[in-house]
């Protein structure tokens, strides 16, 4: 059994939390616990038009390549996945690649086509059992436990409400007892609230670290996660909870919405104010090629490339194998997410606009029809163009805060639809 490198990471930044430099990735590849048929991404053969996905055939072949190529030091799966890869195909016995199989699946993250769930308060749910994930059938012999994967994702949704918050608390606790028992590690996923109400906006930051400490306290060395995965709410707050407890092994979530430059600028931040784990799923599914994007995701996590450096190399890469990017190398360098706000407060989440930007007005008779300034796509008018009028998010306060109070009942599902767009993953 090859030897794994979350295994010497962990071991090497508990030994000198402060000055340790190692960086953990992660590939979560569990999507299909909560997308279903658009888990495994667009397909290839998709034409313009046409929504087609990969097959899962197609979705763990990726995986296997991935696994391969040994640059992320843990491959999360769903526990059926796991059971193909790590049961029967043996792929990690000679990899320093972790397997890891998402332990639950709470119906916030049910996101099934035409449904309301990941709209409605989130409950405490486990389709995985352990015994499945190490051995793939009820009640392992000690021997079969060892076959399989000893580490899985555990998920929790606080939403500032005593009774559905107790309950998660309780079914994470009779986790951690099971766990336990049956040499079962896990990572804690701790999700911001989905009820919009719950917790006024500039407060989320506190309230979930607040959450997670408190989760935690009464938690020993035997049962605690072995790292976090959370959103990142800024440096202040990252800080605030590396510096509360150096041990507390802080790692972030990717999203999915953005460009390049938003992902590779998120784990370049994250890891600059004290983030040691980072899990992108839905970034690296839908990249144009994944695998030159997790070579330079890597780089930036061993401090060897900045982000900006990393996204002009990305598209001179892609350039090179023939791929056409999504977006041209100047608009998948704007930044979109507040990565760089210290507070954290402002908006992570694009509130959907209620119609799309108008398109820029020419102040000439021309329309903008004039022809082209050589080498640079402008219109060769004299009148310069007019402004588009930008788009204007659905009820906002003075703060530029999601006003939920003035929001509709549609309103309020597209900002959880455009929430967990950018989360999952």
């Amino acid at each position: 059994m090859s030897a794994k490198t979350l295994d010497q990471k962990l071991a090497r930044i508990h030994a000198d939390p402060h000055h340790c430099k190692d960086f953990i990735l992660a590939d979560a590849k569990d999507a299909d616990m909560a997308l279903a048929i658009g888990a495994p991404g667009k397909s290839p053969e998709a034409h313009s038009g046409e929504v087609r996905a990969r097959s899962l055939s197609e979705f763990r072949d990726v995986i296997v390549q991935i696994v391969e190529q040994k640059l992320v030091d843990v491959m999360l799966m769903a526990a059926s996945t796991s059971e193909v890869l790590s049961l029967h195909r043996r792929i990690f016995d000679n990899s320093p690649v972790t397997p890891a199989v998402r332990a639950n699946d709470t119906t916030d993250i049910h996101i099934i086509r035409g449904s309301k769930y990941p709209t409605s308060p989130s409950l405490p749910f486990r389709t995985a059992t352990l015994d499945h994930i190490q051995c793939g059938h009820l009640d392992c012999t000690p021997e079969e436990r060892l076959r399989g994967p000893n580490l899985g994702l555990y998920s929790i949704t606080f939403n500032n409400d005593t009774m559905l918050d107790r309950q998660a608390l309780e079914e994470y606790k009779q986790f951690r007892i099971e766990a336990e028992r049956k040499g079962f590690r896990h990572f804690l996923e701790v999700f911001d609230p989905n009820q919009p109400e719950a917790v006024e906006a500039s407060k989320v930051p506190e309230f979930i670290n607040d959450a997670i400490v408190r989760t935690l306290g009464g938690v020993t060395a035997a049962g605690r996660p072995a790292f976090l995965k959370m959103v990142y709410h800024g440096p202040k707050a990252m800080e605030e909870l590396v510096h509360y407890d150096p041990h507390l092994v802080v790692g972030i979530l990717g999203g999915s919405a953005g460009t390049t430059y938003d992902a590779f600028k998120l784990l370049s931040e994250a890891r600059k104010y004290g983030a040691r784990v980072a899990l992108f799923g839905r970034k690296i599914n839908n990249a144009e090629n994944q695998f030159a994007f997790i070579r330079f995701l890597r780089l930036i996590a061993d401090g060897e490339i900045s982000a900006e450096e990393a996204v002009k190399a990305y598209h001179g890469v892609l350039q090179q194998l023939g791929i056409k990017p999504y977006r041209s190398l100047q608009d998948d360098m704007v930044l979109q997410t507040n990565v760089m706000s210290y507070g954290g407060s402002g908006p992570t989440i694009s509130v959907p606009a209620s119609a799309p930007a108008a398109a820029a007005k020419h102040a000439c008779a021309c329309n903008g029809q004039a022809g082209k300034k050589a080498g640079h796509g402008e219109c060769a008018c004299p009148e310069k163009p007019l402004a588009a009028s930008p788009a204007k998010p659905q009820a906002v306060n003075g703060n530029g805060q999601p006003d939920f109070a003035k929001m509709s009942a549609a309103q309020k599902v597209a900002y959880q639809k455009a929430k967990w767009d950018r989360i999952l993953g």
